[in-house]
């Protein structure tokens, strides 16, 4: 009875770890067409060249390496690699980068910078030096083991 019982339970695992892996390839498999498209939409950007357009043009690129950074990170469990903290971390810089390229993009088009937005940089500056900071004793940490 009791084999039985063991039997049924690794039965239902690999049951749940292939529709887990099948989940993964889909969620790559999209993953992969939303970066298709933002890079194609930013190559449209460069056809018709203008300030506005740029601006656009930067921020379609960086958050298509934010979803090639989150791809890698479903590679990496397809593969049954080590989970790492380095892709996620990498993700939030390139993401307070964004940020701040598009703040400082919006406020160049104005002829008064809001001191609320120059609080929004500083403060997206702060976080991209601690996530570098996390980056670099998390890159110590995986040298060392």
């Amino acid at each position: 009875m009791e084999q039985d019982k063991s039997d049924l339970t690794n039965i239902f695992r690999t049951i749940l770890l292939k529709i887990d892996i099948v989940f993964h390839v889909v969620a790559a498999l999209l993953l992969l067409i939303a970066c298709g498209f933002i890079l194609f939409y930013a190559f449209l950007n460069i056809l018709e060249p203008s300030r506005t357009s740029m601006i656009t043009l930067v921020n379609d690129v960086l958050l298509a390496l934010i979803i090639l950074e989150l791809l890698w990170t479903v590679i990496r469990f397809l593969k049954k690699q080590k989970f790492s903290l380095g892709p996620f971390l990498a993700i939030g810089i390139i993401a307070a980068i964004r940020r701040i390229l598009l703040i400082e993009a919006q406020t160049s088009l104005m002829e008064h910078t809001p001191v609320e937005k120059l609080y929004e940089i500083g403060l997206g500056a702060v976080v991209i030096l601690v996530l570098m900071i996390a980056y670099y004793l998390e890159a110590m940490t995986q040298k060392n083991e």
